[in-house]
């Protein structure tokens, strides 16, 4: 599965999603493009976009070929996001 990893994300989660191709926005060269056009963008080259922005879904809509999942987390460190990697 082709997977991008949100600007708020680290870039170090991606090592964990073992058995995908795993990319950042910042990778990708869509550093500061709001929600709505990066989700237009992801949809044609990713499958999932991986984000821990509860928002997001409630204000834009989401293409269909696009999953979008939202970590629940208590930060953005890594420390707190390995643990629901699994």
């Amino acid at each position: 599965m082709r997977v991008l990893l949100d600007e708020c994300l680290p870039r170090k989660l991606g090592r964990e999603l073992l058995g995908h191709v795993v990319s950042t926005v910042s990778d990708a060269g869509w550093s500061g493009i709001k929600n709505g056009a990066l989700l237009a963008l992801a949809a044609g080259q990713y499958d999932a976009f991986i984000t821990i922005d509860r928002l997001l879904t409630a204000q834009h809509p989401i293409p269909a070929n696009l999953a979008v999942i939202t970590l629940q987390a208590s930060s953005n460190r890594l420390a707190s996001l390995l643990p629901i990697v699994p």
